[in-house]
């Protein structure tokens, strides 16, 4: 494992070190009272069975239960060391991760697919389960096995070359038995992610799935990875096991050996009875830490590749999370310089602007074919996309150097495809400002024109909606989506296409609703609705991510569609008479008019 992609668990373990050492000195004590069976069975051999010691033997009996309970005591303590090491690997990483996916700009969490994040979080179990559970039970153990070596010299000498040479095969058989396993785990893994990616494409896209009987064409792929799945986890277990078996043999084998090269000494008066027996106990204690290090590779594997998956994650830039300065609420000019932004270096660029300004207190429409590149203006508007050139400018002030939580506060949006939570419609609508009151939550519903809705609900604002919505009409979906993103009252409002699931007289009251907070608050939206577009100020049209018209709505769709824009019953605040801008080039819209 690289440094770099381990460096992050550092800081995590150190505040752990007292407990580690607490869980070592309980190791130690644990093994060194292993020793009082093997201890306890020689005597009796030797001293009790041959002269009738049977004062001796209750002695004996007296200390081993004494010794015995206290071996109870102290495993039980371990455990609880164990667990307390557990809840705070628990929190310290499951935070530590939280925190930074949430960090993570979106074109980070837009390169992998879900499932991959999904699989973050049972890394952080991963990791919590093996150092403090059984495989770090067996690694505070592994050192303590001199000892059991070092008392067979004391006791059976002539025995100490047999397990010399049998220790030295088990530590051969664990190494290439790790690093065979490793390899084979890396494999399945690779398989096992191509299959869950799938399975994560066709649970999201579960109502198309089974409206479209799409179930016939993905069947033929989701065999052919789960086949692979299935062939590598086959090889990985064949791999494991085989070297498993082969240390439970060398076990046995080492017993043989023992007992035959003891009964040679015994035979020949070098060795007691009681000796040999005592020995041939303290092998299992020497051998099986080692024999269980053979077979737990796995577990070690997966905490490497949690490990390393992690630490890629941590590694990543990620955004803002101070602001260089404090500001007032803006007034809502955004301003757009010299922006150049592609999804990766062999793609074009989604977007190419010189410069355009979009005035306060209006409506901006933002209009384009299919794949112009209107959504990810709006997302490059609002900080979610960083341009590779260039600046976004919120009141004369670079995006850049604010928060995401400052912005989302500023700029709100609603996206074409609009995403709730399973929780109630109270909290849907909260989530847009944490905290806020439920004075605020109604003045927004109804300013969404879903308030009327809600209360209609038995159970009102307290209603769930269901995963992601399911509950809920998309239009519904919508117009919560849309309270959500004025809850804070922003001074930007970003709407991608929100009348795309209104009907008729829903999307006249959305009109209405906009002109009304034109007024007083900057709207840029995505629409090609002739319901909407009568009260737009001004109109952005875009072409392959560049800006190819520009200027007054009224002047510029004529200019464009050889029709004169319809004028809305009242006009909002501020709607302007400048000419239009020529098409192609940088384009500003301003307030002295568009060039």
């Amino acid at each position: 494992m690289s440094t770099e992609k381990k460096v992050w668990l550092k800081p995590i373990m150190e505040p752990l070190r007292p407990v580690m050492r607490e869980l070592l000195t309980a190791s130690l004590f644990i093994n060194l009272m292993a020793l009082a069976v093997p201890i306890f069975v020689m005597q009796v051999y030797d001293r009790v069975i041959g002269h009738n010691g049977f004062a001796t033997l209750k002695g004996l009996v007296i200390g081993v239960g004494i010794l015995l309970a206290f071996d109870l005591i102290i495993r039980t303590s371990r455990g609880r060391i164990m667990q307390t090491a557990a809840l705070r690997i628990d929190v310290e990483v499951g935070t530590k991760l939280f925190d930074k996916v949430m960090h993570l700009p979106l074109r980070t969490l837009e390169s992998r697919p879900a499932s991959f994040w999904q699989t973050l979080f049972r890394d952080v179990d991963t990791i919590r389960n093996t150092i403090s559970g059984a495989t770090a039970t067996l690694l505070a153990d592994l050192p303590f096995v001199m000892i059991f070596l070092g008392v067979i010299f004391v006791i059976g000498k002539p025995l100490a070359m047999v397990f010399i040479v049998l220790f030295a095969i088990f530590i051969v058989l664990a190494w290439r038995s790790g690093t065979a396993v490793s390899e084979s785990a890396d494999r399945e893994k690779n398989v096992q992610t191509a299959r869950d990616n799938l399975v994560a494409e066709i649970i999201a896209g579960r109502g198309t799935v089974k409206a479209v009987a799409l179930d016939r064409a993905i069947r033929p792929i989701w065999e052919e990875k789960q086949a692979g799945t299935i062939e590598q986890s086959i090889q990985r277990g064949a791999t494991a096991d085989g070297y498993v078996n082969m240390g439970q043999m060398l076990t046995m084998l080492g017993s043989v050996a023992l007992t035959t090269v003891g009964a040679v000494y015994i035979m020949d008066h070098e060795l007691s009875m009681g000796a040999l027996v005592a020995c041939n106990m303290l092998s299992s204690r020497l051998y099986g830490p080692i024999n269980q290090l053979v077979g737990a590779w796995k577990s070690f594997s997966a905490f490497h590749q949690s490990v390393e998956r992690l630490g890629e994650v941590f590694a990543e830039a990620e955004e803002r999370r101070e602001s260089g300065i404090t500001r007032e609420r803006p007034a809502g000019l955004v301003t757009l310089e010299d922006i150049s932004f592609a999804y990766d270096q062999k793609s074009q660029a989604a977007a190419a602007i010189d410069r355009l300004d979009i005035r306060p207190n209006g409506i901006t429409a933002i209009l384009g074919r299919n794949g112009s590149g209107k959504t990810t203006l709006l997302k490059i508007i609002m900080g979610l996309y960083h341009p590779a050139k260039g600046r976004v400018l919120l009141d004369g002030a670079d995006i850049a150097q604010f928060t995401r939580a400052e912005l989302a506060g500023w700029i709100g949006y609603v996206p074409q495809e609009c995403v709730l939570f399973n929780a109630s419609i109270r909290d849907n609508v909260a989530y847009g400002a944490p905290g806020c009151s439920d004075e605020a939550i109604l003045a927004a519903a109804r300013i969404a024109g879903v308030h009327q809705y809600i209360v209609d609900l038995p159970d009102g604002y307290a209603t769930p909606i269901g995963e992601a919505g399911s509950r809920l009409s998309a239009g519904q979906r919508q117009r919560i989506a849309i309270a959500r993103a004025l809850i804070g009252d922003p001074p930007v409002l970003l709407l991608d296409e929100p009348s795309a699931s209104l009907d008729r007289q829903a999307e006249e009251d959305l009109r209405a609703t906009l002109a009304e907070l034109a007024k007083t608050h900057t709207i840029v939206i995505v629409t090609h609705s002739p319901v909407l577009l009568p009260i737009c100020r001004d109109v952005v049209v875009l072409d392959k991510g560049s800006v190819a018209a520009a200027g007054p709505a009224a002047e510029t769709l004529q200019r464009l569609f050889g029709v004169r824009q319809p004028q809305p019953p009242s006009p909002p605040h501020g709607i302007g008479t400048q000419p239009s801008a020529p098409l192609g080039g940088g384009v500003r819209i301003g307030v002295g008019g568009a060039t």
